[in-house]
């Protein structure tokens, strides 16, 4: 087996490839002049069964890991495994108005025309990938992201949300640890009120878990107000860290003890690694498991 790292995930690829015990290949990538991508597997023939590790994130990326599966192909790969970490688009998976594309939908379809298999890691929605017409499995971060906690004396597992309350009984069930999620009322045009539906977590360190973090507003403000309630510490965990906007830098000046997420996309604080995740699914994969 041949793990190709694509420029958006290199160091999950390399770490995948140790994790497996198999030979990795770096994907050599520019830009012309014009803009346009060039990518290129350096080696002469892919005579194995192979596995492309790229995010869709951001755009140009997307174009990048069409450009790899299409040279592994025509280098002899065996079959080509699709790692996607980190899945753009995937919050574009409805039609609101007339006139727009299902995003989500169109990328499945071209990702599709060069693999055997595609493997996520907490994407959006998993019935996403079932516009794959070749395998495909969502991998979940739960149970690396309990056991980095583990050691952590946390004493509940709370979810931003009531959508993300399955996450947190996830987190939660691995760790032995009772979960909760929050609740968002608006008392006015101005003014919101952040608070957990039934827990209380007056004198507990807390752990909020989400699938990804952008801006990071709402977690600021659920841990002001976790603070307020008397929690003693609160961490923040995600799968994937898009933080933009400065999100990193506004959390240095807030109640936040800690923020960590997993190695899906490459931050500072991506200390969580899925590797181990992703390389037990390959095997299962191969074993006609799934």
């Amino acid at each position: 087996m041949i793990v190709i790292g694509g420029s958006a995930s290199m160091d999950l690829a390399k770490e995948l490839a140790v994790v497996l015990n198999c030979t990795f290949i770096p994907a050599t990538t520019t830009s012309f002049p014009d803009g346009e991508c060039y990518t290129r597997i350096e080696v002469d023939s892919l005579d194995d069964d192979v596995v492309i590790v790229q995010n869709t994130f951001p755009d140009t990326k997307i174009i990048e890991t069409f450009l790899l599966q299409d040279a592994a192909k025509k280098l002899g790969a065996k079959s080509i495994t699709l790692v996607i970490p980190y899945f753009g688009y995937a919050r574009q998976d409805r039609v609101f108005k007339a006139g727009e594309p299902e995003s989500a939908n169109i990328m499945c379809r071209h990702l599709d025309m060069c693999c055997d298999r595609v493997i996520t890691i907490d994407i959006h929605k998993e019935a996403t990938l079932d516009n794959f017409t070749c395998a495909h499995k969502d991998l979940k971060a739960a149970p690396v992201i309990a056991d980095f906690f583990k050691d952590k004396g946390v004493d509940i597992i709370l979810s931003p949300d009531i959508g993300a309350a399955g996450r947190a009984e996830c987190v939660g069930k691995c760790m032995g640890l009772p979960h909760d999620h929050l609740n968002k009322t608006r008392l006015s045009g101005t003014e919101v009120r952040i608070q957990p539906a039934e827990a209380d977590v007056n004198g507990k360190k807390v752990l909020i878990v989400d699938d990804m973090i952008a801006t990071g507003g709402t977690i600021i403000a659920a841990t002001a107000a976790l603070k307020e309630a008397g929690a003693t510490e609160v961490y923040v965990a995600c799968t994937h860290g898009l933080f933009i906007n400065n999100a990193l830098e506004r959390f240095n000046g807030s109640p936040i003890d800690s923020v960590v997420c997993c190695n899906t996309l490459n931050t500072p604080v991506s200390r969580i690694s899925v590797a181990e995740l992703v390389a037990e699914a390959i095997k299962d994969a191969y074993a006609g498991k799934w």
